[in-house]
């Protein structure tokens, strides 16, 4: 019989690398609809949401935004959005 009555002892913790932080927010107009999607400095997007939840204006609070998002360092991240969307788009540079 055990002696652990079916409960496990927890694990050791594991070391792992951390995540980098996102470092821009851009607002963009996707289809009628505004949509946020968050960036590595890297240019790498990591989640999108909708365009109007909370979380994201408590990120952007405070912050002002670059009217455009149409430099070269913007065309792989954002090529599904047109010309005119990347114009119109607010980037917000979040602190690291």
């Amino acid at each position: 019989m055990s002696q652990t009555y079916g409960i496990e002892k927890p694990q050791g913790h594991i070391e792992r690398p951390q995540r980098q932080p996102v470092r821009y927010v851009v607002v963009i107009d996707s289809g009628g609809a505004a949509v946020s999607r968050l960036f590595l400095a890297t240019r790498h997007q990591v989640d999108e949401y909708d365009g109007g939840v909370p979380e994201v204006a408590q990120m952007i609070q405070g912050l002002q935004p670059v009217k455009s998002a149409n430099g070269p360092e913007w065309d792989a991240a954002l090529q599904g959005h047109s010309t005119q969307e990347r114009q119109a788009a607010d980037v917000y540079t979040l602190e690291v």
